[in-house]
């Protein structure tokens, strides 16, 4: 188990490595059509694209919580 002072840095990591896994399949799919290779091909795409998505989700994420904040009730 990970100390709770790890919580958003985990979910950063969960959040980028299962989104980019599915949006890279998807758009490798829509691309390239179930082709031979398509595995290789997709993996490849899925390391950029994690690779991308980790750093931005940990850009993003603050701002993202800002905008946020005022569109959901506190409670009392």
């Amino acid at each position: 188990m990970f100390d709770p002072k790890y919580a958003q840095l985990i979910f950063s990591c969960l959040m980028a490595l299962f989104m980019s896994c599915i949006m890279s399949l998807v758009i490798t799919l829509y691309n390239v059509g179930l082709v031979e290779g398509i595995v290789v091909i997709w993996l490849k795409a899925w390391l950029f694209a994690f690779a991308v998505a980790l750093p931005v989700i940990n850009l993003v994420a603050p701002i993202m919580r800002r905008l946020v904040k005022p569109l959901v009730k506190q409670p009392h």
